[in-house]
């Protein structure tokens, strides 16, 4: 067992699933941030700010909006709509497509984690973020 603390290990294990993901997506001249943002779209449509909103804790700290990332999608045909968006059937279509991808590196991030444990580790975060949260 390490005798670093757990904000070494959170900040660890984010950059490492940050640029896991980028790899994974790079094929595609994606990263993880224009995985979020479609996902996020397929899930539920919306616009500008509810994106924003949805993925505020994943932006980096000079990041401050998901727009440039939309546009992005936009020009690749995957989305539509100036207020609203969503995806176009190519949208979806990469969606799909990439949904395994994310689902294998995700598979490899918790390999030799049962589900007991990962739902643990999930509560303890979450119990944490609220014991600050309510400072």
């Amino acid at each position: 067992m390490s005798d670093l603390p757990i904000g070494y290990w959170l900040k660890h294990l984010d950059r490492l699933i940050e640029n896991d993901f980028d790899r994974v997506l790079a094929s595609e001249e994606l990263g993880r941030r224009h995985w979020q943002v479609l996902n996020s779209l397929h899930a539920d449509p919306g616009t500008i700010a509810d994106l924003d909103r949805r993925l505020a804790p994943f932006l980096d700290e000079n990041e401050y909006t998901v727009t440039p990332v939309v546009e992005h999608l936009r020009q690749r045909g995957w989305a539509k709509g100036l207020v609203a968006l969503e995806l176009t059937p190519a949208g979806e279509s990469a969606h799909e497509a990439l949904f395994a991808k994310v689902q294998d590196a995700r598979s490899r991030i918790s390999r030799g984690i049962d589900d007991e444990e990962y739902r643990i580790a999930v509560d303890v975060l979450e119990r944490m973020s609220a014991n600050l949260e309510q400072d």
